[in-house]
């Protein structure tokens, strides 16, 4: 086997083709908020419209999402993850339409709702990766570490892509286009059977609810942090966008945020390449304490300097701790979660993460029409240091002796 841990996880038999297909599938997941919002805000010359839309999408992703992750390790993931991408993509194509011939506003609403069965792609190819690599901690984390990197570089350059689109085509390009790379890249994932996990059948109403995920010990504090983190990135989003604004180069506002994403990209690669020390919860704590660290960086730039270059620098440097953060707690995630349950547990957690992104953006916004956005950026590190806060005591929770026999092994596990 090779000696570099990537390289050794692509030496497996169909690692290689089921990710290519995962990263095709995965790209869109950037573009479809983007587009929407360029698309509605151009036909309807109403940014409010936009963001309603979008975010009652998120809203109805929030709910259905764990219900199709739950469907996927009962059934398989071919199986579910085909069908569910075939409705979301004509919930798509039916906002396209919509929006493209004047129909009603409720429309738009009902028609983007129903894109909230797009599968958890990145859920289903870490469930791949645990199964492939069970017993192998360390291709574990190496595997984390790949693939929050990919979530990274998808995030990073799905919004990119999708404005190119619709600036340089049509309106309607970045989602049509979008619904395209989904549908192919879902379905060559899902051809990869050779890697799947075995689906788990179906089992009685007692077993099914005290399996669940949210049942698990550790699973609810531990996804409460998962919520902070992502008022970390919506806060920072909005604040970045509202500070180039107020400095006249709004335009400049992707390509600063995409310096955020690369420091994080690179930063997981890096930490995915060494050798994990320490338990589990201890790493995620340090992670955390210094994602909060480095969250101050971006307010002390725009406060002393004013300058976007300095803010630049600052948020590259800031965003290096966000994926070691995000692998250390996916990997919390697939040990705290019961067997046979892994793409609903993960699910949970991207959809506590979106939550949260959902709340920061609010609060970032908020911040900014009261005090400025200059003043806004300390609502990042607010959020960050109630993650490093809510991670702390779930820390002290779990290492805590339990008088159950089965907590005490979700510790065994985790250490």
């Amino acid at each position: 086997m090779p000696r570099n841990p990537y390289a050794r996880l692509f030496a497996i038999p169909g690692a290689t083709a089921f990710t290519l297909g995962n990263l095709i599938a995965r790209l869109p997941m950037g573009m479809f908020s983007v587009s929407a919002v360029i698309m509605i805000s151009g036909a309807r010359g109403s940014y409010a419209l936009a963001g309603a839309v979008t975010a009652t999408g998120l809203a109805a992703t929030a709910v259905v999402a764990p219900w199709t992750a739950r469907l996927v390790d009962r059934h398989g993931q071919a199986r579910v993850a085909v069908p569910a991408t075939v409705i979301a993509a004509l919930g798509s194509l039916s906002l396209l339409l919509c929006v493209r011939y004047g129909a009603p506003d409720w429309t738009l609403f009902a028609s983007y709702a129903a894109t909230a069965t797009t599968p958890n792609t990145g859920g289903m190819s870490r469930a791949r990766w645990a199964h492939l690599l069970k017993g192998d901690a360390a291709a574990v984390h190496t595997a984390n570490s790949f693939e929050q990197a990919a979530d990274e570089l998808c995030f990073m350059l799905g919004p990119v892509l999708a404005a190119f689109l619709c600036a340089a085509l049509f309106p309607q390009a970045g989602t049509l286009i979008g619904v395209v790379l989904l549908l192919t890249g879902v379905l060559v994932f899902a051809a990869q059977r050779a890697t799947e996990p075995p689906p788990q059948g179906r089992t009685d109403a007692a077993t099914e609810a005290a399996g669940s995920p949210l049942r698990a010990p550790g699973m609810p504090a531990l996804l409460v942090v998962f919520v902070a983190t992502g008022a970390v990135f919506g806060s920072l989003e909005v604040v970045t966008i509202a500070f180039a604004d107020a400095q006249g180069h709004k335009a400049a506002a992707g390509a600063i945020l995409a310096l955020q994403a690369a420091g994080s990209c690179a930063a997981g690669l890096v930490y995915g390449a060494a050798r994990p020390r320490g338990p589990l919860v201890r790493r995620h704590l340090l992670c955390g304490a210094a994602m909060a660290a480095l969250m101050t960086l971006p307010p002390l730039a725009v406060t002393v300097t004013g300058s976007l270059t300095a803010l630049a620098g600052a948020l590259l440097l800031a965003g290096m701790a966000t994926a070691p953060t995000m692998v250390t707690g996916m990997t919390l995630v697939q040990h705290r979660t019961p067997e046979g349950r892994l793409n609903e547990g993960m699910t949970l957690a991207v959809t506590g993460l979106l939550g949260g992104i959902a709340c920061g953006a609010a609060g970032g916004g908020w911040a900014v029409e009261r005090l400025g956005p200059a003043a806004g950026y300390w609502v990042p590190v607010a959020a960050a240091c109630a993650a490093l806060l809510l991670s702390s005591a779930q820390a002290c929770a779990t290492s805590t002796p339990r008088r159950r026999p089965a907590r005490s092994r979700h510790v065994s596990r985790e250490a």
